[in-house]
């Protein structure tokens, strides 16, 4: 028998061993590495088109804000009632105020925004051109645009956007139109629209970089590109198979050879424009990475095989023993027990790594500990400093207004003897009491209707006359959840503010609730004095800084009521609620408190049929 060497044989042994790792480990690096590039060329190819997608919507949602102007003004609502019969000096007269209130500051904020115009269905148009000129168009050619317009838009009133101009065709445009109701009647009496230029919305695509011959383009509805970086290709119309493929795909990632080329591609369609954005990349330029790795595992094979051919007869022995120890280890630590590992006694490389792999178990660890002592210590203190909040906001009742509301109770006792004074103590009293109770922040509206009820009460024997608040909340949201102590503070700033020079025979108050998607809005709406640009501002900054307000801000817009009450309803909805305020000096203003949709009860529960009883009580019918 042929005698073989132990030094072959271990030779040879590792040779197998060896050919099967590197087989293995080549073949399950490559699976695994095409498995991560296509997944990793999809995920760039989705967030390249979801953000494109966002930054369209959020580009024309700012167009639609500009539109809520129109829509909402009594002048344009107007306007559209007019008769076709109408005098020119009354068409002219809406023309210039729509200009000087609302169409100048557009301009202000969107000065990309080309042409905006107002059209009835009678045949009352206003147009508006922005820097030059305004364009006069005849009855027949208004008469024209309501056509094409009534065909075209969403009868409902939704925004459509299209790409059709009335201003021509000689500069690509981008159209948003809605239709707008009357003042007579709820029908659709016109069309509200915005025009833009298209070249305006490629500003936010210009700086997509997908590499060679990878390209970013835009499908309108109809198939045809609005946005591409080959400036030749916009305006042309897409092969009828790749659209096909588009509009079938979704949001999935398809391979197609309609441009002559095999490519891939993925969509998205932009939620205000109805546009499909596309990326486009050669199926090639997606492999090569795979072939390049194909080829670098190869040589790496070959270089590795011979290497440990070469130290396997030297070290084999020398090298295993350790790392099987260190191994050992490191299933230890997986399982979590830090576990140290004993060193050899000579030093060498490997022994290096188990000191450093001892020196990581030891700081893992220590870090693991102090992350979890730190994070009770971060909870213990984020629930301390609300608490401290909610206390500090429970101290700052004004007393100013007891103060007066004392000495009004003096002069009625030392005067006459009268049930005034036991109607304004009755008032004050429950008035102090629903206000020192701590044990409930959420509330319902027909409690916080009821507080402002007594407020009134007092207010009323103050400035010597009956004031009636118009409260418009529908009984079935009279238990709609919202937090307590917030809807008084507003009415009295608008005592305190709006009627400064003194209540006159024209001021109303009103106070009105609905809701809009998953929110609960609580409104308080005056006829006063109103704020001045910087004063509202001023108030918005307040606001915006999410704390509570204190003495020192007393001077300041709003004083500590409005911001405090804000604030209030952050800490105990979240900072996505809160109060907002729209006012003007013509106008008046409005504090509107939104908060979410919780705790619904319905009416026909005995509690519900109780409230919606006792709010018919209040002595807030009227409007004063």
């Amino acid at each position: 028998m042929m005698r073989v060497s132990l030094r072959l044989k271990l030779l040879l042994y590792f040779t197998i061993v060896i050919l099967l790792s590197l087989s293995a480990v080549g073949i399950a690096f490559y699976s695994i590495s095409a498995k991560q590039l296509q997944k990793s060329a999809k995920s760039q190819m989705v967030q390249i088109v979801d953000n494109a997608v966002h930054h369209t919507n959020l580009y024309l949602s700012s167009y639609q804000r500009s539109m809520v102007a129109l829509l909402t003004d009594l002048r344009v609502k107007r306007y559209i009632d007019l008769p076709a019969d109408r005098e020119e000096y009354e068409n002219y007269r809406y023309m210039t105020d729509i200009r000087d209130a609302i169409v100048d500051p557009v301009w202000i904020r969107n000065p990309e925004i080309e042409a905006l115009y107002i059209i009835g269905y009678s045949g009352n148009a206003l147009y508006y051109y922005n820097g030059g000129s305004e364009p006069s168009f005849k009855p027949e050619d208004t008469a024209k645009q309501i056509r094409y317009f009534k065909e075209n838009t969403d009868e409902s009133g939704r925004l459509t956007i299209m790409n059709y101009s009335i201003l021509g065709e000689k500069t690509p445009m981008m159209t948003l139109i809605r239709r707008i109701r009357g003042l007579r009647s709820t029908d659709m009496k016109g069309f509200v629209g915005i025009e833009v230029k298209a070249e305006e919305l490629s500003t936010l695509w210009k700086g997509i970089d997908l590499g060679k011959d990878s390209y970013f383009f835009i499908v309108d509805g109809e198939g045809r590109i609005q946005y591409h970086n080959d400036q030749t290709k916009v305006g042309s119309i897409v092969p009828a198979s790749l659209g096909k493929q588009i509009s079938e795909a979704g949001t999935e990632m398809f391979r197609s050879s309609s441009e002559g080329m095999d490519r891939v591609y993925i969509s998205r369609k932009a939620e205000y424009s109805g546009w499909n954005l596309v990326v486009s990349i050669p199926y090639s330029q997606l492999q090569k990475p795979l072939n390049t790795i194909r080829s670098s595992i190869i040589v790496v094979a070959v270089i590795t095989f011979l290497t440990a051919l070469f130290l396997a007869s030297r070290f084999g022995k020398s090298i295993t023993t350790p790392i099987r120890t260190l191994m050992k280890g490191m299933s230890q630590t997986e399982k979590g027990n830090w576990k140290f590992i004993p060193l050899p006694k000579h030093r060498d490389e490997i022994t290096e790594l188990m000191i450093r792999y001892n020196l990581m178990v030891n700081r893992l660890s220590e870090m693991v500990d102090t992350v979890y002592r730190a994070e009770l210590r971060n909870k213990e203190m984020q629930a301390e400093r609300q608490k401290a909040e909610f206390q500090s906001l429970q101290l700052q009742i004004n007393p100013h207004f007891l103060y007066n509301t004392l000495e009004t109770v003096v002069c009625y006792a030392v005067i006459q003897d009268s049930d005034e004074i036991t109607e304004i103590v009755g008032a004050l009293s429950y008035m102090l009491h629903y206000s020192v109770r701590t044990n409930l922040e959420e509330i319902t509206v027909a409690n916080e209707l009821k507080h402002v009820m007594y407020f009134m009460v007092i207010i009323n024997h103050r400035i010597g006359r009956t004031f009636e608040i118009d409260v418009r909340v529908r009984p079935e949201l009279l238990l709609r959840k919202m937090v307590r102590l917030t809807l008084q503070p507003l009415v009295e700033n608008v005592f305190q503010h709006a009627f400064r020079q003194g209540v006159e025979d024209h001021h109303t108050i009103i106070i009105d609730a609905g809701e809009e998607g998953d929110s609960f809005w609580v409104s308080v709406q005056d006829n006063g004095c109103g704020m001045a640009p910087e004063r509202l501002e001023e108030l918005r900054a307040k606001l915006s800084e999410n704390r509570l307000a204190d003495e020192e801000d007393r001077g300041s817009a709003g004083g500590i009521g409005v911001p405090n009450v804000h604030r209030r309803i952050q800490l105990v909805f979240g900072e996505d609620y809160g109060v907002t305020v729209e006012s003007s000096p013509e106008w008046g203003t409005r504090m509107i408190m939104r908060m979410p949709i919780s705790g619904v009860k319905e009416l026909s529960s005995p509690a519900g049929q109780e409230a919606a009883a006792s709010m018919q009580t209040l002595p807030m019918a009227g409007s004063g």
